[in-house]
């Protein structure tokens, strides 16, 4: 069976700019279409819809066939929630988890401001990745009060129209952190084996991931290994709808 993979880029906002047109000009030559989770609140720097050379380009690369997602409203976590999920944050996400601990009322909040600061440029994301991969169950209720499509977690991607769960696990660098190179050495490994063996998956990457030495080059190789095992890349979007059966578009 001829494996699938998702590539995103991840923390898309006009502090990270030049790093994401890093990211995609190295896919574009690959041919490789990607999703890139678009974080639209004030987040070190000015909000998303203040930079208009950024919305020019997020526009030029949607024309293109990548996929604009949206990825939390702040990107900054938010106190409170049960002591696993907030030692989950802290470990994980690096205390980026957003949506790991809110209420249904407060997430709905969150994402409706985070795509009502999108429809202002002309963005209208179809899915969404919380920060960190972690979400609240009262999150995932909010997602499917506000239309979303699908939403993602470190295992799965998740048809919010359908309920359907598509184990998918993401490979990820952890720049700066403990075991950085071991990790970087299994993305390769695992993107490689994974194509082989038909078995889809995910890459992600991060700004960060430009900062250590060797960490661009490893999460390439990761890509060019699954494209030349025959893997097919995919956006978000495209795979969720790909995988829905005849009259799930009903449910």
């Amino acid at each position: 069976m001829t494996a699938v993979f998702v590539v995103s880029v991840h923390d898309v906002a006009p502090w990270s700019f030049s790093r994401s047109r890093r990211w995609l000009a190295e896919l574009d030559a690959r041919g490789v279409p990607a999703t890139l989770l678009l974080v639209p609140g004030a987040w070190r720097g000015p909000r998303l819809p203040d930079d208009p050379a950024l919305v020019r380009w997020l526009h030029e690369a949607a024309r293109r066939g990548h996929e604009l997602s949206l990825h939390g409203c702040t990107h900054r976590a938010v106190p409170g929630g049960p002591p696993a999920r907030r030692w989950l944050n802290s470990l994980l996400a690096r205390g980026c988890a957003e949506f790991c601990a809110l209420d249904e009322v407060e997430a709905h909040r969150r994402l409706s401001a985070g795509l009502a600061a999108l429809a202002s440029v002309g963005i209208a994301p179809e899915g969404f990745t919380p920060p960190g991969w972690l979400a609240s169950p009262g999150s995932f209720a909010a997602l499917r009060a506000v239309g979303l499509e699908y939403t993602t977690s470190h295992l799965a991607v998740h048809d919010l129209r359908t309920g359907a769960r598509h184990r998918m696990p993401a490979l990820s660098h952890r720049p700066g952190g403990l075991g950085e190179r071991a990790g970087a050495r299994l993305m390769r490994a695992a993107a490689g084996r994974w194509s082989g063996r038909g078995r889809p998956f995910r890459i992600a990457l991060h700004p960060a991931d430009l900062d250590r030495p060797g960490l661009r080059e490893l999460a390439l190789e990761a890509v060019d290994l699954a494209l030349a095992a025959g893997a097919r890349p995919w956006t978000y979007a495209g795979l969720v709808r790909a995988l829905r059966r005849p009259g799930d578009d009903d449910a």
